[in-house]
């Protein structure tokens, strides 16, 4: 079954760093063998305050292991920083739902 990566992002500081954080770790996340299922900020808040001026971010990886070597390899660490001072991001691993 697969597991899904999933960051609520406040961004505060849109910058150069981010954009290239952003288009790297999508390049590792397709490498890491994940794929983007959201990837923004809502088109509408329905209900709630808490998706106001947020995105969500869900990537699907086939394993739990397959995140975490994502977020802990090397290919990873190199370029985390670059998100550093431009918001809060809030990350979980999170169960796909049961079928049937």
């Amino acid at each position: 079954m697969s597991v899904y990566l999933v960051s609520v992002c406040e961004i505060t500081n849109m910058n150069d760093n981010l954009k290239s954080y952003a288009q790297q770790s999508a390049e590792l996340i397709t490498k890491y063998g994940g794929s983007y299922v959201v990837r923004g900020p809502a088109i509408e808040v329905l209900e709630g305050l808490e998706l106001n001026n947020k995105s969500l971010i869900i990537a699907e990886f086939p394993d739990v292991v397959s995140i975490k070597e994502f977020l802990e390899g090397d290919d990873y660490q190199a370029i985390r920083h670059l998100r550093d001072g431009t918001g809060i991001y809030d990350i979980g691993i999170f169960n796909g739902a049961q079928q049937g």
